[in-house]
């Protein structure tokens, strides 16, 4: 079974947050097909965390996408500054960007180990 393509994940992602109340939005528009998807959380409180795709070793066949923290607990500028070099690096990706004071991020985490 083929990975579902970013820009449907994405907008299957938009969709969610907003039914669980959460303010989402498309912060950069990458490549429809397979562009690697980050998320930025901001708590509003001067903190945000930012979650990227999970190291292909955690993909094992799977069709899911697994996601895995790449900054945590650091301020929203720390986290545009990573963007930056990533976008630099692979200019395809997608932001997406969920302000939520909870924190929350309704991802799949790839298992640590």
């Amino acid at each position: 079974m083929a990975r579902l393509r970013s820009d449907f994940w994405v907008s299957a992602y938009l969709r969610r947050c907003s039914v669980e109340g959460m303010d989402a939005a498309l912060r950069k528009r990458g490549a429809a097909e397979a562009g690697a998807i980050f998320v930025k959380v901001d708590r509003l409180d001067g903190t945000a965390s930012l979650y990227g795709p999970a190291p292909q070793l955690f993909l094992d066949g799977s069709t899911d996408r697994l996601f895995a923290p790449i900054l945590q607990g650091v301020t929203p500028l720390d986290v545009e500054e990573r963007m930056r070099r990533e976008l630099r690096f692979d200019p395809d990706l997608w932001l997406v960007e969920v302000d939520d004071r909870a924190g929350r991020h309704l991802l799949d985490l790839a298992p640590e180990g």
